[in-house]
C-alpha cells in the first residue's frame, strides 16, 4: 500500500493536518502520523492528533509522501528535530514528494530542501525563505517538481489537488 505520512507537534493548523489527513486515505494511501512524543498532539483549535510513529523510526524509503502542516509553533517546534530534516531531506534527494503549507516551509528551510526552488507560504515566513536561497513566489500554490507549497488553509483544496497530481506523476 502507498504510504504517506504527515509531521506535526502542538500547535499545528487543525484543517491543514486533517484535510490532507483524509483526502489522502481518500486517494489510497495508508497515513501516518509522526510526532517526537507518542502522546496526542492538539491543534491550535484542539483537534487531538494520535501519532501512529516516533520521529526517531522514519524512513524516506517508508514512504511517497511527507506533509508538513503550519499552525507557526507545530513546524517552529518540528524544524528543531534532526531526525524530522533528516527525513525530508532524504525524501527530497530520491524525488518523493514534499507538501507544505503556511508556515510548514519554515522546516523545509532547516532541511535544507528550498535553495533555488519555486516556494510559496504564508507571507509572514517569505523573508526566511527568500534569506535561504528560495525564488519566493505570491500565488495560492507553488509546484516546483516535488515540492508542492501552499499560503494558507484556505487554499488547502488546490494545495491537496496539486499534490495528488504530484504523486499520480512518480506512480
Amino acid at each position: 500500500m502507498k504510504k504517506a505520512i504527515i509531521l506535526i507537534g502542538p500547535g499545528f493548523e487543525d484543517s491543514e493536518f486533517l484535510y490532507p489527513f483524509y483526502r489522502l486515505q481518500e486517494a489510497g494511501y495508508a497515513v501516518d502520523v509522526a510526532c517526537w512524543s507518542d502522546k496526542p498532539a492538539a491543534g491550535k483549535y484542539g483537534v487531538p492528533a494520535t501519532p501512529t510513529i516516533n520521529l526517531e523510526n522514519l524512513k524516506a524509503s517508508d514512504y511517497e509522501v511527507v506533509v508538513v502542516p503550519g499552525g507557526h509553533e507545530s513546524p517552529d517546534r518540528v524544524r528543531q528535530i534532526p531526525k524530522a530534516l533528516a527525513l525530508i531531506h532524504d525524501m527530497n534527494k530520491n524525488g518523493r514528494i514534499i507538501s507544505s503549507v503556511c508556515h510548514g516551509p519554515w522546516v523545509l528551510v532547516s532541511a535544507c530542501v528550498v535553495k533555488g526552488r519555486r516556494i510559496t507560504c504564508y507571507k509572514g515566513c517569505r523573508d526566511d525563505l527568500i534569506n535561504a536561497g528560495a525564488l519566493w513566489i505570491d500565488e495560492p500554490v507553488v509546484t516546483d517538481g516535488n515540492l508542492i507549497t501552499a499560503q494558507h488553509f484556505r487554499d488547502n483544496p488546490e494545495w491537496m489537488r496539486q499534490t495528488l497530481l504530484a504523486l499520480k506523476k512518480i506512480d
